[in-house]
């Protein structure tokens, strides 16, 4: 019988975060979860898993670097080591299509680094980096400079996508898959303070980027005759009668690739609490060209959605940052009531592993 584990990661010091590191959690049920092991970690911001489900990686936001961990039998985590990140606060990371590379985006120092992954699943000093300059943003605060906060790799695996929160920007990408060699090839233009934060495909002529700042989601299409790419939609993520303010969060495609979701967290910046009433997740529609419907809102139940993500029974999981519980949703049955799946302090990622 096939097991399953839940490793969730928590903010731990900084923005009122009281997690303790990344909970390890038996899969018993689409609706429940058994608290299996507590890791001691500081910050493990966002969490990522190699291939065959037996390593996992854990970035260390607001700090600088990035940790190892050997999946036992039991689903138990046994710290493998640990090494920089190469720059401030890595908010992302992501294996490459082949595996054999780790990426990580630094937000605070504007910087994405590739590491060579051993047998093992440990991780070689830094093959190569990009450092990203360019004018900011007109936002005061949260554009002083670049801040790379995702990284998304096209359907095909040849290329990926980074937004720049700080810059405006969504960096087109290349990694060579033979020596690990990192390089920037082109940079698509936002609207001013939009703050690109996340972005899915919808295949390779089309790239969903979801704005921080201004709550919006961008579509960008593809011209191959011209090979260029043009901002095509611009929709809101927050209800019209929502007047509060909000960070938009997470951005998600349906596995069956007709959907597409992005989570709203009421408040002005992570420092703010957010609520009192629980934030929303946007749904859009895919249409046969690629562009986006809106089909209104559903609640989170609960505060500040910081990530989501579908899991194998199509189930979407939310992890409620602020009310301290992941959620699990269906975005099809509007009127079916949330579940809470755990009660996590903090909780900011998510990922699921089977042996």
């Amino acid at each position: 019988m096939t097991r399953k584990f839940a490793y969730v990661g928590t903010r731990t010091t900084e923005r009122r975060g009281h997690g303790n590191g990344i909970y390890v959690y038996r899969v018993l049920g689409d609706h429940l979860w058994s608290l299996e092991q507590t890791v001691r970690a500081v910050n493990p911001g966002f969490l990522a898993l190699n291939e065959g489900h037996q390593v996992l990686y854990a970035a260390s936001g607001d700090h600088d670097y990035l940790t190892t961990y050997k999946i036992g039998d039991n689903g138990h985590l046994e710290e493998l080591g640990r090494i920089p990140s190469g720059g401030i606060n890595p908010a992302h990371i992501t294996l490459d299509p082949s595996g054999r590379w780790l990426l990580a985006v630094n937000h605070s120092s504007g910087s994405l680094v590739a590491f060579p992954v051993a047998a093992d699943g440990s991780l070689g000093p830094e093959s190569s980096r990009l450092d990203f300059i360019g004018e900011p943003g007109p936002h005061r605060t949260d554009q002083t400079g670049s801040k790379p906060h995702h990284i998304a790799f096209s359907p095909d695996g040849r290329w990926f996508v980074v937004p720049d929160k700080g810059l405006d920007l969504v960096h087109l990408c290349h990694l060579d898959p033979l020596d690990g060699r990192l390089s920037l090839s082109d940079s698509l233009r936002s609207t001013s303070m939009s703050g690109p934060r996340h972005a899915v495909f919808g295949n390779n002529s089309t790239i969903y980027v979801l704005n921080e700042l201004s709550n919006t989601v961008a579509c960008y299409r593809r011209d191959h005759e011209a090979d260029q790419w043009s901002l095509v939609q611009l929709l809101p993520t927050m209800p019209d009668t929502d007047t509060r303010d909000s960070r938009a969060a997470e951005i998600l495609l349906t596995s069956d690739g007709e959907k597409v979701l992005a989570t709203n967290r009421s408040g002005a910046g992570d420092h703010t609490p957010g609520g009192p009433q629980p934030d929303t997740m946007a749904c859009f529609s895919v249409q046969t060209d690629g562009t986006l419907r809106s089909d209104g809102h559903i609640s989170t139940a609960g505060i500040r959605p910081r990530f989501a993500m579908q899991d194998s029974n199509g189930q979407i999981l939310v992890a409620n940052e602020k009310s301290d519980q992941i959620i699990g949703l269906r975005h099809s049955d509007p009127l079916a009531s949330p579940n809470v799946i755990a009660n996590v302090p903090s909780p900011v990622c998510v990922v699921l592993a089977s042996d």
